[in-house]
């Protein structure tokens, strides 16, 4: 389908706000699809993309400042997000041992496990964007970088 027919615009002021409409729809359509896949295990997008920067540490644990920097979503209360994964027993909160004004957070073995759990769906993920081919893929990638600039 195209973006006209999705949306129910015909026109456009410009191939730029038809460019710039198309990414943000395009960005919530492929959050939608990342949160159906996510809700059946009762997390977030952003406490998945927590969960990974984590994992991705691990066994070393990370301040909610570094996690912050690594997050897609820098808009994020970090915090309050680290808080909800603690209830969950998700991840650990303890005070630096370095810096006592700072909170290390390490994902436990619960949160490793329902990562594990999430792996076996990456092919879903991965399903997204198959209506690409590799070459259109690597061109999509590098337009994005391109525009990032």
């Amino acid at each position: 389908m195209t973006l006209e027919k999705d949306i129910s615009q015909r026109n456009f002021r410009n191939l730029n706000q038809k460019s710039m409409v198309n990414l943000i729809y395009t960005y919530h359509w492929v959050v939608e699809k990342i949160k159906d896949l996510l809700s059946a295990e009762d997390i977030t997008l952003q406490q998945y993309n927590i969960l990974r920067i984590l994992r991705g540490s691990f066994p070393a644990p990370l301040s909610t400042l570094q996690i912050r920097d690594r997050m897609l979503d820098k808009m994020s209360d970090t915090s309050r997000i680290v808080d909800r994964l603690v209830v969950k027993g998700l991840v650990q909160k303890n005070t630096s041992k370095t810096d006592k004004r700072l909170v290390d957070v390490i994902i436990t073995d619960e949160g490793r496990e329902l990562l594990s759990t999430l792996d076996l769906h990456n092919d879903q993920l991965d399903n997204i964007v198959t209506s690409l081919s590799e070459d259109e893929m690597n061109t999509f990638n590098n337009l994005l970088d391109k525009l990032r600039g």
